[in-house]
């Protein structure tokens, strides 16, 4: 008989490790709380447009997904930074052409991996199934379907759990077990709203590019779509949101030149649902070869690298290679995988954060846009020895701890050349003054 993996969630990382044990042999089952996303109109399945970079890209081309992938993707070359007092000034993403990120609405990004998940033998998937329970001995899972309120009770050789940052599968896991578990919610929210095409259907903002909103207690992010549109998230302080009463007046105090991209303000911003962020970390990623975690449920970070969804997929990688090296042994492989990807997803978790006070305060600061042009232009100079922290991060597969450790090398190198050239020039005009001094 062939061995059955039981996979709680079917979002990108659920669906694409599907993809990967199917090809190792296994019998997968996908079992999803909610609803088929195929057969949802895209105001039912509204969420964060996301961004693939090189580490995603690798991982879904890994199963040979990319080429059906591309044309739902827009290409994103760098940020347009809207200043207060007008103007857009475009900051590329790396130092080379091919350093660029590419936007994905989420709904694509799922459908497309059920459809080809689906063509694969030994994958079933479950919609409109929810967890309720988990016996973690026997890999057992405890499941009503929501539509009739059945419930079903299936045995499986081992449980995934995919099933995000509040996962059921996590909380049944490590239940009665000694676990250091870090659950943070950032203080602020969010809320989507939409740039639409124009009445034309010309793209009323710059299409190839990520806009940025800067601002200390308010910011906005756009990604581009393939209609011309672009998705807006506002970002605020959790309790500011009800506190607007004119969102109008509060756009055209803080953002005034993006009121003027959004006619339907007013009335999104009414109708769509104040969005949560959370940050986790957990010390126990699997037990022994029954059950595993795999992305948002054991490193969910904050949205504000971009990576959330990229380490996800990655996490697919890992572990798929982890289960080939010991295909008889899914505890040595859990175990294996676990060890290869924590330390640098703890990681990931300090760069969101950090992240996130770049884009609110220094997107517009002199000093930090001249650092940026130095280490493009030393990227330029210096091809394969100088590397910018954000390139590493989202235009290569470098770990990320890897990636901070050379990074913090080269701020080091950096830090010393000024202190060099600063010491040089003292002593140049220090010289200067010594034989001004003796003509007199």
């Amino acid at each position: 008989m062939r061995r059955r993996i039981i996979i709680v969630g079917a979002g990108p990382a659920g669906t694409l490790l599907a993809c990967h044990l199917a090809g190792r042999g296994f019998q997968v089952d996908v079992y999803e709380r909610r609803a088929d996303p195929r057969l949802l109109d895209e105001d039912e399945s509204r969420s964060i447009n996301l961004g693939l970079s090189a580490r995603g890209i690798k991982a879904l081309d890994g199963i040979g997904l990319m080429g059906t992938l591309w044309p739902l993707t827009v290409p994103m070359r760098g940020r347009a930074i809207h200043l207060r007092g007008g103007g857009a000034p475009f900051q590329p993403y790396g130092a080379h052409e091919g350093e660029i990120l590419h936007s994905v609405l989420r709904r694509d990004l799922i459908t497309t991996l059920i459809d080809h998940a689906e063509t694969l033998p030994g994958v079933s998937f479950h919609f409109r199934h929810r967890l309720v329970g988990l016996d973690r001995e026997a890999a057992v899972v405890h499941l009503v379907e929501e539509d009739t309120g059945a419930a079903l009770t299936v045995p499986g050789t081992a449980v995934i759990g995919a099933d995000g940052a509040f996962s059921q599968v996590r909380t049944h896991m490590q239940q009665g077990l000694r676990v250091d578990h870090h659950q943070e919610f950032l203080e602020w929210g969010y809320k989507e709203l939409t740039i639409p095409a124009a009445d034309d259907g010309s793209a009323r903002a710059r299409l190839e590019a990520l806009h940025v909103w800067p601002g200390q207690d308010a910011l906005i992010v756009a990604h581009p779509n393939r209609d011309n549109s672009l998705t807006g998230t506002l970002f605020l302080p959790a309790g500011r949101f009800a506190e607007i009463a004119d969102p109008e007046a509060f756009f055209r105090e803080r953002f005034p030149d993006a009121i003027e991209l959004m006619p339907h303000l007013a009335k999104e911003y009414a109708e769509h649902p104040v969005g949560h962020l959370v940050s986790i970390r957990t010390s126990l990623w699997h037990y022994r070869d029954r059950v595993a975690l795999i992305g948002d449920a054991c490193h969910a970070v904050y949205p504000f690298y971009g990576q959330g969804m990229n380490a996800a997929l990655e996490d697919c990688t890992v572990l798929d290679r982890c289960v080939g090296a010991h295909p008889d042994d899914l505890g040595r492989a859990f175990a294996e995988y676990q060890r290869l990807r924590k330390p640098h997803t703890d990681v990931l978790d300090e760069l969101s954060r950090q992240n996130f006070v770049e884009l609110r305060e220094r997107l517009r600061s002199p000093l930090h846009l001249a650092r940026k042009k130095a280490d493009l232009l030393l990227a330029r100079l210096l091809p394969g020895r100088w590397v910018p922290l954000y390139t590493m991060i989202s235009h290569t597969t470098i770990p990320y701890a890897d990636a901070l450790t050379r990074a913090r090398r080269q701020d080091a190198i950096l830090r010393w050349a000024g202190t060099a050239a600063g010491a040089a020039a003292l002593a140049a005009v220090r010289r200067s003054t010594r034989k001004g001094g003796a003509r007199c």
